[in-house]
């Protein structure tokens, strides 16, 4: 019964995107070790009653054949978007105190639809986060001339001394085992080490990948910003740009401003951390959760 409630979890969860999954998958996102036989075993139990779905190589909730079309071809479009994220990284590796780039949101999970961006996860030394931020957003603006904006969407920042993620939830535990590491062994290193909680919802956290794509050197450039703001006037700046930006997006989310996404623009500025607001996304995403959970226990006592 464990095993079994674990599949309908899985499965849960990803519907809520309407995104089939595949017995790798699932055997990846199980709360519980499991091997591959005994999974698709219960799968096709489950197919059986007549409670979950399999379209090809996927399996769904729904009984619905487009989703396996349409993941289909949303991860052809995610493998083809993938080594220019790979690019983009080692572009962003380069601004100064930047310790480690990771690929991550629908990307991250081989899944882009035609309107995906290319998000990234950013790790920054202690202290110069908003420097680097800045900094990066400023490169952002100059994307637009090129209509290339979303190609660099850089949406949570952390820096050395705040690697632990607050908010512990199966949300953020889904973002952080799929998160590809892309540049800084180091950085990479610290952040998965801190951040071992994830493995109370993915055991297989343990044994995920670890080592980035690849870390380029730092450019003269990246090391002689670092050099040059390493003291006093480096401390004041950053504490300067993180009040201004504080102030800035105080005034979008008083104004109700909405992102492209039809979400209210919310951001949380800490000295150490630079992150959407949680209340804006997660709660809805788990409180639908929630409600999915209850509707595949409801098919399952009626099954009985």
């Amino acid at each position: 019964m464990q095993l079994r409630s674990g599949i309908l979890k899985v499965l849960a969860y990803f519907d809520i995107f309407n995104h089939p999954l595949s017995l790798e998958d699932i055997v990846y996102f199980l709360d519980t070790e499991a091997t591959e036989y005994t999974v698709r075993k219960e799968l096709n139990a489950l197919i059986t009653e007549g409670r979950i779905y399999r379209s090809g190589p996927f399996y769904s909730p729904q009984d619905d054949p487009s989703l396996a079309d349409k993941r289909n071809l949303n991860q052809q479009r995610a493998d083809a978007l993938l080594p220019m994220a790979g690019k983009g990284a080692r572009l962003l590796f380069q601004f100064p105190f930047v310790r480690a780039v990771f690929i991550s949101g629908s990307l991250s999970k081989r899944c882009a639809d035609e309107k995906a961006d290319i998000d990234y996860f950013i790790v920054t030394s202690a202290g110069r986060l908003w420097i680097a931020r800045t900094l990066m957003h400023a490169f952002k603006k100059l994307t637009y001339l090129r209509g290339h904006q979303h190609r660099y969407c850089m949406n949570y920042y952390v820096d050395e001394e705040a690697l632990e993620i607050r908010e512990k939830n199966l949300f953020t535990a889904t973002e952080l085992i799929t998160l590809i590491a892309a540049c800084g062994n180091g950085g990479v290193v610290s952040f998965f080490k801190a951040n071992e909680w994830t493995a109370r919802f993915y055991p297989r956290y343990h044994h995920r990948n670890r080592e980035s794509l690849g870390t380029p050197r730092s450019s003269l450039l990246k090391r002689t910003c670092e050099r040059l703001l390493d003291n006093r006037i480096g401390d004041h700046l950053d504490n300067y740009l993180r009040k201004v930006t504080a102030g800035r997006w105080k005034k979008k989310e008083e104004r109700g401003d909405l992102n492209l996404r039809g979400h209210v623009m919310s951001l949380q500025c800490s000295k150490h951390y630079a992150r959407p607001n949680p209340e804006t996304f997660q709660k809805m995403i788990l409180n639908h959760y929630q409600r999915k959970i209850k509707e595949l226990m409801l098919i399952s006592s009626e099954t009985k």
